[in-house]
């Protein structure tokens, strides 16, 4: 199992038309028949309004007109979703897919890859082949021989975190974990989960690990394991942990391979960092325990899923026999979505390297070019170097967080330049944003920006203050 391929005779089964596999469409000038190319070309209106709960109900089925509300029902839904998707930039999602068609045919089915996903199921109806060949894919990107790794497919990164952590856990019981304090926090919660001692570990200003602090509670906590969570993609301004670093400063602590162990949470950009120059790599040649990603955010996939992968040498810690699947567990969720791994193959399979490389160097470039017309502009904001978080003021009117659906944490708001996100799209937030803020801070009213010297630096901030 793990090898992807097909007999010579193989005939593929027909795709049917889009108009044959999904019940309507919606038909409102930018979305029409699923085609998002065509929606990408988006013209500047007036942009429609936040989503609202539909406040939906289950009723019981009384009579022949039933099939004709649910799918009113479901049309206004898809509907909403497809009018707001141009301004989907505040989150690291990468909501736009052109095979959803090709794929559809799966949902008849129920694909369920429980226990081990190198080992056979007692029934048909799974999709382990493709689960191994996507595993096997990230192993070499990583550098680990097939024989000597173990993963699976999660439900997003948050369950790879849980799963490293515990890796770490069982093979370093009184193992202190340490990570930084903007790392995820699903680290925490694994925390709390497993009763571990943590570390926060303090961040530099642009949301990096401070490895001055690291040293100091390493040393402070000498003589018991540690655990470390490097976090590459910082949930909030994107900032990347570097390993290397990490490892020399263990060293220079007088911490053993045998006495750490390392979890890397690369969920946002465990699918950028390779295919950059000069970034720290993610290698299994380096002393590390595990690496999780996500695949909803940079590859894209619609629904939530992740990458874990860990050493087979670690892994017989948490594997237990179940006699009822007739297979190994090693995994949190047990069951899990058969559908994942197929559509993360056909994205690895259509993309391909040479594709995420460009993804990878076009949205760098971009949140780049974003963060420049920002500054220009007298807008307070900053992006790290091969970062695709562009981090700058809190817009003061939430129907202007809410439009562009921004995320927020105090005095900062960031987009997100995923490879779904359109140029035009960025061009209308950007010209939007200049438009609102000169209403925001009109100089009869008073209201200044805000000053973000302590979150984004003096040299990016353009608070009346700094700028001059």
């Amino acid at each position: 199992m793990g090898t992807l391929a097909f007999d010579e005779d193989f005939m593929p089964m027909g795709v049917a038309a889009p108009e044959a596999l999904l019940p309507f469409f919606v038909h409102n000038g930018s979305f029409k028949n699923g085609d998002f190319l065509e929606n990408k070309k988006m013209k500047m209106a007036a942009p429609p309004p936040a989503r609202k709960n539909m406040h939906i109900t289950v009723t019981e089925p009384r009579s022949k007109d039933d099939e004709a509300r649910l799918k009113c029902i479901l049309g206004k839904y898809l509907d909403t979703i497809s009018q707001r998707i141009n301004y989907h930039i505040g989150y690291p999602v990468n909501i736009v897919y052109d095979h959803y068609a090709t794929l559809a045919p799966l949902m008849r089915y129920h694909l369920n890859n429980c226990g081990d996903p190198f080992m056979e199921n007692t029934v048909d109806f799974h999709s382990k082949d493709f689960e191994v060949g996507v595993l096997d894919w990230f192993a070499e990107l990583w550098e680990i021989e097939k024989d000597d790794y173990w993963g699976y497919i999660t439900n997003g990164g948050t369950e790879g975190n849980l799963h490293g952590i515990l890796l770490g856990r069982e093979v370093h019981p009184e193992g202190i974990l340490y990570a930084s304090k903007e790392s995820h926090y699903s680290v925490f919660k694994a925390a709390r989960m497993y009763r571990m001692e943590v570390e926060g570990i303090n961040t530099m200003i642009n949301g990096e690990m401070d490895y001055d602090d690291l040293r100091s509670k390493l040393l402070l906590n000498k003589g018991k394991p540690a655990i470390i969570n490097v976090t590459i993609g910082t949930t909030f301004k994107g900032g990347m942990d570097n390993l290397d670093v990490i490892i020399k400063t263990l060293e220079e602590c007088g911490y053993s391979q045998d006495e750490f162990y390392i979890h890397c949470d690369a969920a946002l950009s465990g699918l950028i960092v390779p295919f950059l120059k000069n970034v720290p790599k993610i290698s299994f040649k380096k002393p590390i325990g595990s690496v999780t990603i996500s695949g909803h955010k940079f590859l894209g996939c619609p629904m939530p899923c992740g990458i874990q992968m860990t050493r087979k040498s670690l892994i017989h810690n948490i594997s237990r026999n179940v006699e009822y699947i007739a297979s190994v567990d090693a995994t949190i969720s047990g069951s899990r979505n058969g559908l994942t791994p197929i559509f993360l193959w056909y994205s690895l399979s259509t993309k391909g390297r040479a594709g995420l490389r460009k993804d990878a160097e076009r949205c760098v470039e971009t949140a780049k070019h974003l963060r420049d017309r920002l500054q220009a502009a007298g807008v307070s904001a900053m992006v790290n170097d091969n970062g695709i978080t562009v981090v700058f003021e809190r817009p003061p009117d939430r129907e202007f967080i809410r439009r562009w659906q921004l995320s927020c944490v105090r005095d900062m708001a960031h987009v997100i330049v995923m490879p779904g996100v359109a140029t035009e799209a960025i061009d209308n937030f950007f010209n939007d944003l200049v438009h609102e803020r000169a209403n925001w801070y009109r100089e009869e009213w008073g209201r200044q920006p805000p000053c973000l010297e302590d979150d984004l630096g003096s040299h990016n901030c353009y608070c009346p203050l700094h700028k001059v």
